[in-house]
């Protein structure tokens, strides 16, 4: 397994890559075991100088939280108590105009008055009440018709909306013809009364009933600022309870301040009013605005004020007031309480630096010392398996000690030895059972069709002498004489696969060699109609190859290309410097490809697809690529073409 720590790792010396490996092994725990001491030295000195004061800022936060919850849920029981009597009020003048309305209609029963005089007369009877500053009494029809209002009255309001775009008349309406009888609803909307010169909306509160007999739907509304609110006095009671947290202060010059989710300080010693949301601490950050996003928790930042000659580190606790959305912050600055605990954490860092250097200096030494003891026997190791390399497989490792590279020695030592039976008995049996398959095979073809084929072949070369080629039986002594050597070229290939040669190796230039055959093919007759193109490139090195094997190859495969392509079609020639210890060949032709199910067989003897061939011509390429220590790769999809890949080393391995 390959180690990828740094990018020049694996071509270090033993002795490089045990410091590599030993090196950090010793070192890292040093500073492991030191930063943790240092860690839980600091961690308890930082707990024990600045408990006291981290707790007293969460105790100010806390305090604050619950000064604010007070106050809060104080004016919340305040307006709540004043919204029921303001309901009660408004409920009242509903049912005091309602029933203004039910003497109106009993006059109009009993015929001492019409029904417009009785409208009327409830009309004036409205427009003398009023709630508050400007509320008062209204009322508006099913279709929206204000029958009743100071101001608009005759209008119809059904569109009307509020400031938020809400069609609020017709929920209003619709409410109200869906209440029970003598059911009086409330609703609150902002509104903003344009004919005041009213710049901000107001929240309006209307109580209402339905009147079925006259459609009328009875209305009583005021703004709520005017009825349970109290602005001044809640104002006020807000600045005492400020000025309450103002007066706390944190350690020797921490301070208390609040401020809303937008960045807007609501209470400050200095800064009231302001929004400070932009505001960046000396290192550039947005402290501010980061608390407005967290909301809760604690935040350290570097804050140099107006007199001091450097920044110093502030730590503020900040908790989320909901109800207000506010934000209460408690800020002390850190070496009020870390300055001792900051010099104990130096102090160990260079201690434990210190530590690391010294053992790191001693264990460089001792690892060089033990590489070489170490790799002095593996030295002598690698020279005997570079000789076995080379094909000297009598080599033996000396075996000097029990160790595990005693044990190496003594299993390679080994391994030579059956490397060498192997390889003995794998050529006998190979050659063996080459002779044994194809050898009885072909000699017996040899013996049992030459002779006959020659004899066809001598009399049809007789008959093709006495007859014309206009005679009618011309054509048929010629296609006997072509058939019997079609079979005796058969008989061959048996005869050149059984008895393939060892290859003679010798320096080849690949693509030279390419050249010429390539030059000598495009005129044998298969190829006459196909066009061959090469692509071939310049800088392989030259490499041991038979030449003549290799010819066969190429001629082989060129025929291949040519036999399953159409006239006029391309095969391409390409050669490549595949990584640095290969060079890869591609013969591509444009013909009909191979289905998948024939991909598998394609290089077994004897194994073709055309009606006329042997099925030796793959199998006797594979052989030759095969003894050249190379691969050979078919890629085809049908109606596309085929691909034939070549690798072979430019370095040979000697067995």
């Amino acid at each position: 397994m390959r180690l990828h720590l740094f990018p020049f790792f694996n071509n270090l010396k033993i002795r490089w890559k045990m410091l590599v490996i030993i090196l950090p092994l010793v070192v890292i725990p040093i500073f492991l075991l030191g930063g943790t001491i240092g860690y839980v030295a600091t961690k308890k000195a930082y707990e024990g100088l600045t408990a006291t004061s981290k707790a007293d800022l969460e105790h100010m936060a806390d305090f604050t939280l619950d000064l604010l919850d007070s106050h809060h849920r104080q004016f919340e029981v305040y307006r709540e108590d004043k919204k029921k009597i303001v309901q009660q009020e408004m409920k009242a003048l509903v049912e005091l105009a309602y029933t203004l309305i039910d003497e109106q209609q009993h006059q109009q029963n009993i015929g001492n008055i019409s029904r417009e005089e009785a409208q009327l007369a409830v009309r004036n009877s409205f427009k003398n009440i009023s709630i508050g500053r400007s509320g008062y009494l209204f009322a508006i029809t099913s279709k929206g018709v204000l029958t009743v209002h100071p101001t608009r009255e005759g209008e119809n309001i059904i569109n009307e909306q509020n400031e938020n775009g809400r069609f609020f008349i017709r929920d209003f309406i619709e409410r109200a013809l869906q209440s029970k009888p003598g059911e009086v609803l409330y609703t609150i909307y902002p509104w903003r009364n344009n004919l005041l010169g009213e710049k901000h909306p107001r929240n309006k509160i209307v109580a209402f009933r339905y009147c079925p007999k006259w459609d009328w739907i009875v209305a009583a509304g005021g703004y709520l600022d005017e009825t349970y609110a109290d602005p001044e006095f809640e104002n006020k009671a807000l600045q005492t309870l400020a000025q309450q947290i103002k007066n706390k202060k944190v350690g020797k010059s921490g301070y208390i301040f609040c401020m809303s989710s937008n960045g807007t300080m609501t209470i400050h010693p200095d800064a009231e009013g302001q929004n400070l949301l932009s505001i960046q601490d000396t290192t550039g950050r947005k402290f501010i605005a980061e608390m407005a996003a967290k909301k809760d928790g604690w935040i350290r930042y570097p804050w140099k004020n107006k007199g001091d000659k450097k920044d110093r580190i502030k730590i503020v606790r900040f908790r989320y007031f909901e109800p207000w959305d506010w934000i209460i912050a408690v800020g002390s600055y850190e070496d009020e309480f870390y300055h001792t605990a900051n010099t104990l954490k130096w102090q160990i860092a260079r201690y434990v630096l210190l530590l690391a250097l010294v053992v790191g200096l001693m264990t460089a030494f001792l690892l060089f010392l033990a590489s070489k003891v170490l790799t002095s026997p593996i030295e002598k190791m690698i020279a005997v398996i570079r000789r076995v390399k080379q094909g000297h497989l009598e080599e033996q490792i000396p075996v000097g000690s029990h160790d595990e590279l005693g044990e190496l020695a003594i299993a390679f030592n080994r391994m030579t030895k059956m490397l060498k039976k192997n390889k003995e008995l794998e050529a006998s049996l190979s050659q063996q059972g080459k002779m044994a398959s194809l050898g009885l095979l072909s000699s017996g073809i040899a013996h049992e069709i030459n002779n006959p084929l020659g004899i066809i072949l001598g009399y049809a070369g007789h008959l093709e002498k006495k007859l014309g080629e206009g005679d009618p039986n011309f054509t048929f002594i010629h296609e006997i004489k072509q058939e019997s050597k079609r079979c005796k070229k058969i008989v061959q290939n048996f005869l050149s696969y059984s008895r393939t040669p060892r290859p003679v190796f010798e320096l080849t230039d690949i693509n030279k060699l390419l050249h010429e055959i390539i030059d000598f093919a495009s005129n044998h007759s298969d190829l006459l109609q196909i066009r061959i193109v090469h692509n071939l490139t310049a800088d392989i090195p030259k490499f041991l190859a038979d030449k003549d094997q290799l010819r066969q190859v190429t001629i082989n495969l060129l025929l291949n290309a040519a036999s399953a392509s159409a006239p006029g079609n391309e095969i391409r020639v390409t050669t490549t410097l595949e990584g640095k210890d290969q060079v890869k060949i591609e013969f591509t032709d444009e013909g009909e490809g191979i289905s998948e199910e024939n991909l598998g067989e394609i290089f077994e003897p004897f194994f073709t697809t055309k009606t006329r061939g042997t099925g030796l011509g793959l199998a006797i390429t594979k052989q030759i690529i095969d003894m050249h220590q190379g691969r050979i790769l078919i890629d085809s999809e049908v109606g596309r073409g085929t691909t034939v890949i070549i690798y072979l080393p430019l370095i040979r391995e000697e067995y």
